[in-house]
């Protein structure tokens, strides 16, 4: 028995690969496929289960097109309905995998046809669960995404999660190991660990979800806190429900290189977004006016999902050489698929043809320190309230990019303003937003709060509740 975790931290992603007797499964696919493709050639082994944990919605599965690809059957946990063939388990029924087992444990709660999968090696000896959203580590999947589908309340979600955590996996050994959907910086959950794999023993110690006194206490306190879901999240559920393009089919669209006047004649006629990918500290030195900045070196997917929203919008790329390849598959993986192309030669190809060029106002921190009047400057500290609240500023506000078009319409645009977030990345993306959107009268501060905290500017962790943005 082999089994393999395969972690996409762009997305905070684990899928899992596993093996025994020349037989293979593999447990929440990424979209694209010929990674598992060429490993399962490799091991010389036939894939025969694709087993989904619930319909994500943080990105797009590979489950159809793995299955075209292999013959490989699809297995959802009970209540399931998908537009596609696929097996809708039983509570408790059991797949044999070469001389292992998988047993199908229904826990609802994330969402109703949540499932967790327990595998029993050789010996019939429970090994390890693939927890999907129901439990990850330190936490637990967040009982609100399902609401309008299943017609519930969160607090009536988070009850059934309550439910299945205690009856379906607290009772299971301690020494049994958990793979879980996500990690630290996904949005599926508010608490999750930086490590990816951990035992239940040590979760049931650890975990404050699992160390609540009752069911109303747990309920409150998975529901406290949190943060309106990212807008393309429904979009991501009803493309694993019902279907999608296969991925090479957007690559290939995507992959269409544009000259520079046909690139601009796209982005006129069509209403496409600019997306450019470069690092920030490029972009802001000269990129094509109206562009948005989402550096391929940072979250890159997750973001450009909660900043575009709509996976259907056209967008038009910038790249660094040859990375729009990259840049296409991790859009494919949150669902934005209409990429319309790339232009020909990157953005020193629309500087040499004499096209128009904007830049952002940006300084560093030893700069920003020299300049800096705490008590009449304006400073949007853009990064999460938990960031905020460790420590900032002195009279900052904050304002999270999660939440820009919120807080966008507030800003006066006579009045300057300072922006920044921890490291420069998710700055950037605030003040290409801003630019495209008229707002001119801001700097931006390389290195953010990192850079920052080096410097003599007062800080402090005192949160004042005009400071905050509330929604």
């Amino acid at each position: 028995m082999k089994i393999e975790q395969i972690y996409t931290g762009c997305l905070a992603q684990g899928a899992y690969y596993i093996v025994s007797e020349g037989e293979a499964a593999i447990v929440d696919p990424l979209r694209e496929i010929q990674p598992y493709l060429d490993r399962l050639a490799k091991d010389n082994v036939t894939l025969k289960y694709i087993f989904e944990t619930h319909f994500h919605a943080d990105f797009v599965s590979g489950h159809i097109d793995l299955s075209k690809a292999t013959g490989a059957k699809i297995i959802y946990g009970p209540t399931a309905k998908a537009g596609f063939d696929c097996v809708v388990a039983n509570d408790g029924e059991d797949f044999s995998l070469g001389k292992i087992h998988v047993k199908v444990l229904h826990t609802p709660g994330h969402t109703l046809e949540s499932s967790t999968f327990l595998l029993k090696d050789e010996q019939g000896k429970p090994h390890c669960i693939f927890s999907g959203d129901t439990l990850f580590l330190g936490d637990v999947g967040r009982p609100d995404l399902a609401q309008k589908a299943a017609s519930m309340t969160q607090e009536e979600l988070a009850g059934l999660l309550y439910d299945s955590l205690m009856n379906k996996i607290m009772p299971l050994p301690d020494d049994i190991i958990v793979y879980p959907a996500h990690g630290a910086g996904s949005a599926c959950g508010k608490n999750m660990m930086k490590e990816t794999v951990d035992t239940l023993g040590n979760q049931k110690k650890v975990n404050y979800a699992l160390n609540q006194p009752d069911k109303d206490s747990f309920i409150k306190a998975v529901t406290d806190g949190l943060q309106p879901p990212p807008g393309y999240f429904g979009m991501n559920v009803a493309m694993n429900k019902q279907g999608y393009d296969s991925f090479e089919s957007v690559l290939h669209k995507g992959s269409t290189p544009l000259t520079v006047d046909a690139f601009e004649a796209a982005a006129e006629s069509t209403g496409a977004l600019i997306l450019d990918t470069r690092d920030p500290g490029v972009f802001y030195k000269g990129f094509i006016p109206q562009s948005i900045n989402i550096g391929l070196g940072g979250d890159f997917a997750p973001w450009v999902g909660a900043m575009i929203v709509d996976v259907k919008q056209p967008i038009l790329l910038v790249c660094d050489g040859e990375t729009y390849t990259d840049a296409i598959t991790r859009l494919s993986r949150v669902g934005f698929d209409n990429v319309l192309g790339y232009i020909e030669g990157g953005f020193e190809s629309w500087l040499n043809a004499g096209k128009p060029v904007d830049t952002i106002e940006r300084i560093d921190a030893a700069e920003f320190a020299g300049m800096l009047n705490v008590n009449s400057d304006t400073i949007f500290d853009i990064r999460r309230e938990g960031e905020y609240t460790a420590e900032h500023i002195e009279n900052a506000y904050n304002k999270p990019l999660l939440y820009i078009n919120e807080w966008i319409k507030d800003i006066n645009p006579a009045e300057h303003f300072f922006v920044h977030c921890a490291g420069g990345y998710r700055s950037m993306i605030a003040a290409s937003i801003l630019q495209a959107r008229g707002y001119r009268n801001f700097t931006e501060i390389a290195g953010g709060y990192k850079a920052i905290a080096e410097t003599n500017i007062p800080r402090t962790n005192f949160v004042c509740p005009s400071k905050t943005l509330k929604l």
